[in-house]
């Protein structure tokens, strides 16, 4: 069962509501229910401002009433993160959902954070364009949501991931500044890296309200190509040829330790041109496109605990048999490194596994343990940027890495 953090919740929520009509209006602040919860953890209530300027005002109240604030946009990730040391004020984005300026010419999107995925993919279409990820359950989840969680999917291999596709963002601090860094032009390096830094910050730093990203043309053709691997030895022979290969694959994955799938997007000719390449490392034969929903669903089993992991690209085969050892369920691997899958077992043990192996283990759902792992040396350098950034913890406290 989802709880409240204080017995007076209900006193509290009635002087924070007060507070909160007077930014937002009456329509738009509601007292929040176990379908708000964070992480098992119940808000007191739910704000909704219409824009940058009612967000960093709720910031501001919030950062000096020593209130905290949870960032949302289509709720599809809430249980990822520890579990927030303190739950005041759910701020949701979803009024904020609108496609700002598409300038096709220039291969740029400026959107505002509560538009989902799939909305923004539909207006980009009608010039023929995409921002180049797979996020997961993209009709609900929103751009601040995908971007604070770091969603890219299968596609980053073949255009990088988000930290490579963005090149702007606009923030509602925790002091009620509103910072912006980057801008339209795909070249635009100067100043400080607001947004690869906002990219993967699981709300902690400020309230991602609106970001500019560099698109893609949508492919002429596609097509998926699935091989059977005889063995986990066979299956990382081949990975790792694939990754050597002078080939633009645009996505590769690896189901049941031994299926290995592929993307092609681009002309008929250079398609078919690029299976005859594939066929000289492995048999490849025509797949389903349906295959590439596989992290959705194993993300959205219900039997044993979601995990997102990282490993070597030459440790595939290992982390899969790691995974089976600790009776993992579904498991799907990017070749990049990254999967997902459903464990039932020793998630500390596997978390050692995978962390002496180069790799890292992150609980995705509701764990007795840290969702986290080691942060390594990075943890000094974390805590400076949080400290700088939101000094009194107003932002999603202790729910990131370390206890950010």
């Amino acid at each position: 069962m989802a709880e409240r953090f204080r017995p007076a919740a209900r006193t509290e929520a009635d002087g924070i509501e007060e507070v909160l009509r007077a930014i937002v209006g009456r329509d738009h602040v509601r007292l929040a229910t176990e379908a708000d919860a964070v992480a098992g953890v119940v808000p007191l209530v739910v704000a909704e401002p219409a824009d940058e300027r009612e967000t960093a005002s709720i910031l501001r109240c919030a950062n000096q009433a020593g209130l905290a604030v949870i960032p949302t946009g289509g709720g599809t990730k809430l249980d990822w993160g520890n579990p927030p040391k303190q739950a005041d004020v759910l701020v949701s984005m979803r009024r904020q959902n609108q496609v700002l300026e598409h300038a096709w010419a220039d291969l740029t999107v400026t959107v505002q954070a509560g538009c989902t995925v799939a909305e923004l993919q539909r207006i980009l279409s009608e010039h023929g364009q995409r921002l180049a990820i797979d996020a997961l359950w993209p009709e609900r989840a929103t751009v601040g949501g995908i971007l604070a969680t770091n969603d890219s999917g299968a596609l980053r291999l073949g255009f990088g991931g988000l930290r490579d596709l963005i090149l702007g963002v606009t923030l509602a601090l925790a002091d009620g500044t509103v910072a912006s860094s980057g801008g339209k032009v795909v070249k635009n390096v100067a100043g400080y890296d607001l947004p690869k830094l906002a990219t993967g910050s699981l709300g902690t730093l400020g309230v991602i309200t609106r970001a500019v990203f560099r698109l893609h043309p949508l492919p002429r053709h596609t097509r998926t190509l699935t091989a059977e691997l005889e063995n986990a030895a066979a299956m990382q022979r081949v990975v790792l040829s694939l990754l050597r290969a002078q080939l633009a694959l645009s996505a590769v994955q690896i189901r049941q330790g031994t299926r290995i799938d592929i993307l092609l997007e681009g002309t008929g000719d250079g398609i078919a041109a690029q299976h005859a390449a594939l066929m000289q490392i492995a048999a490849f034969s025509e797949g389903s496109p349906d295959v590439w929903s596989a992290r959705q669903r194993v993300c959205a089993e219900d039997s044993g605990t979601p995990v997102k992991f990282s490993a070597l690209p030459s440790r595939v085969a290992e982390a899969f048999e790691s995974l089976a050892r600790s009776g993992a369920g579904a498991a799907v691997v990017q070749a990049t490194g990254i999967g997902y899958a459903r464990c039932q077992g020793d998630l500390q043990g596997l978390r050692n596994v995978m962390e002496k192996n180069g790799g890292s283990l992150v609980i995705l759902g509701r764990s007795s343990l840290d969702a986290w792992g080691s942060a390594g040396d990075a943890l000094p350098l974390m805590r400076a940027i949080k400290q700088q950034f939101d000094p009194k913890g107003t932002l999603n406290p202790q729910r990131y890495v370390g206890g950010i």
